[in-house]
């Protein structure tokens, strides 16, 4: 099977498959996703319009056998930053579209024959179907009108890439949804407001079809390949059993613990009802519910750190509840009740929408005294509003930074536009250089400085004290190329990005390639996507003075700890002299 790039102009209906350029064939993931934007959109254009681009790359392991190898990149000018965005997400898509030869999708310009269209994609190419009927739809009603069609004709191999209303309304806080191994569109590129992007093209839905496929995935050296992959298989399933029995959601006594859970806006580093929404409690429900603990959301994940989530009744609520969507909707939003939580993902995912942005920026619209702290029900009606396209619906998807702006509101906690994830600065230091300086705004998937978590030097007396500034820059950076990297490869960040797993990650790429390549060279394919991101970024109109956080992080102490983010902008400066 030799890989190809599919490309979609939507103004014309043209599509065309075209040979991998030599600059691209080492490339996968979210290299590949930002060296295209670089190379083809105007970095100063807009993001809403025909000019921006939309790329969907899996990584350099995708479709293979190799354990945790499934994500799928999907990369644009974003419409939440304004810069250079790569939002990373599981579910099938990945697997599937490497599976199917397609080394990246281009998607240009804006469908003109009507509203909406699908486009399926084949081993044989593609065909763009307009999809009027689709319009005004959640997502799980579009993953299912879809499904209908393929009644008989190999359903279990087909993926949904979709957008729900907030896509549609251009919403800077829209999301995109993949199906997982369900066919539950639970999995989300949720960060930058891609969805919006997707909108724009009138794209609902990209459907990748396997149905008719016969050609596998060559490697280069197969036996070497399936040997490292059992092994690392073997010890993902031995050293990450906790994951696998909870989930993400472990994640939350790491927080609490450390204090840095976001409580009520960014105003306290712990939450005083932690044993109603710990995970202990999740799995109880959980299993007093029928539902499931643990489920893989992608082929070949030995961790399998989602869960399905019932309601009181038994019936499905929600997949998966994940530690960021948690701390979000919950205590972000001073809510501790598990349904409210969980009524909450739902309706992110059907809409579409970043449950990340959405805590924030509920929890925006508490501090602006809309709401009050705590009021679930209020919550969920607000959330509702979305759908129904009234002007606070449209505000709070448009994110938090415009929601606190218009509501008048101080505590704004977002970077580049776009909300901080569920961890304060404040008392994870490391992490707050990483949401100030990535090119991707305030990410967590692009470089978390968890307890325990030390940079490339394995030698190097690192400093692990998360409230101490010592080293702090440097872990950052060394993280922030760490992750990249494994962004390239289509890694999934839960297995665990490390030295080590980037050199079992340089192993498997060269016995599925066959071309040579060291751990020193997966590293600096991170720093060269950095560099290019940056590039973009730059010419978008963000600077230096965009790499910082909002003051509030810097003036009012967290408690527990009663600490500030205290690393100065001088030394932010120099993360990314490399």
């Amino acid at each position: 099977m030799k890989e190809r790039i599919l490309r979609v102009n939507l103004n014309t209906g043209k599509l065309s498959q075209e040979a991998v350029p030599l600059k691209y064939e080492r490339l996968g993931g979210r290299a590949l996703t930002s060296r295209i934007l670089l190379d083809e959109v105007d970095p100063a254009s807009q993001p809403l319009s025909p000019k921006n681009k939309m790329i969907l790359a899996p990584g350099l392991l995708g479709g293979t056998t190799a354990p945790c190898c499934g994500r799928l990149s999907i990369g644009s000018k974003s419409p939440l930053t304004g810069g250079i965005k790569e939002a990373n997400v599981g579910g099938t898509a990945g697997h599937l579209m490497a599976q199917l030869g397609i080394k990246a999708l281009i998607m240009e310009g804006r469908y003109s024959k009507g509203k909406y269209c699908v486009l399926k994609v084949t081993p044989g190419g593609a065909q763009i179907v307009p999809a009027d009927e689709l319009g005004g739809l959640g997502n799980y009603k579009t993953v299912e009108k879809i499904l209908d069609s393929f009644r008989g004709e190999g359903q279990d191999k087909i993926t949904v890439i979709s957008i729900g209303q907030a896509g549609e309304m251009l919403m800077a806080g829209a999301s995109i949804a993949v199906t997982d191994r369900h066919h539950r569109p639970s999995r989300h590129a949720a960060r930058g407001g891609l969805g919006a992007v997707l909108g724009s093209k009138g794209v609902k839905a990209i459907v990748l079809d396997g149905s008719t496929m016969k050609e596998k995935i060559p490697y280069y050296h197969g036996d070497e390949f399936r040997q490292i992959s059992r092994k690392f298989t073997q010890e993902l399933t031995e050293t990450k059993q906790v994951l696998t029995k909870y989930g993400t959601s472990i994640t939350l006594d790491v927080s609490q613990k450390i204090g840095c859970l976001p409580t009520r806006n960014f105003s306290q580093g712990q939450f005083e009802g932690y044993t109603q929404i710990n995970p202990q409690k999740l799995y109880e429900i959980i299993t007093e519910r029928g539902g499931k603990t643990t489920d893989a959301c992608m082929i070949g994940c030995p961790i399998r750190c989602g869960n399905i989530y019932n309601d009181e009744k038994g019936n499905y609520l929600t997949s998966t509840l994940q530690y960021e969507s948690i701390v979000m909707l919950g205590p972000n939003c001073g809510i501790g009740n598990w349904d409210i939580i969980a009524t909450l993902n739902f309706l992110c995912d059907d809409y579409g929408l970043d449950t990340i942005e959405m805590g924030a920026a509920m929890g925006v619209v508490m501090e602006a005294g809309l709401l009050q702290f705590g009021d679930g029900k209020g919550a969920v009606e607000l959330l509702k509003e979305v759908e129904k396209g009234t002007v606070l619906g449209k505000l709070i998807a448009q994110g938090a930074e415009l929601t606190g702006r218009v509501l008048g509101v101080k505590r704004i906690p977002a970077v580049k536009g776009q909300s901080l994830a569920a961890y304060d600065p404040r008392s994870l230091k490391g992490t707050g250089v990483t949401y100030a300086t990535s090119p991707m705004g305030a990410d967590h998937t692009a470089g978390n400085a968890l307890p325990g978590r030390v940079g490339i030097d394995q030698n190097r007396h690192w400093n692990l004290d998360t409230l101490d500034r010592e080293d702090k820059v440097e872990l950052s950076r060394d993280l922030q190329i760490i992750f990249t990297a494994g962004d390239c490869v289509g890694f999934c960040l839960l297995a665990g990005f490390s030295v080590e797993s980037m050199k079992v990650m340089a192993q498997l790429i060269q016995a599925r390639h066959g071309y040579s390549i060291s751990l020193e060279d997966v590293l600096n394919l991170g720093r060269d996507t950095l560099r290019w991101e940056i590039e973009f970024n730059r010419g978008s109109g963000l600077t230096l003075a965009h790499d910082q956080l909002p003051d509030f992080l810097l003036e009012e102490k967290l408690p527990p700890h009663n600490t500030v983010f205290d690393i100065p902008s001088s030394e932010l400066k120099e993360v990314f002299n490399f």
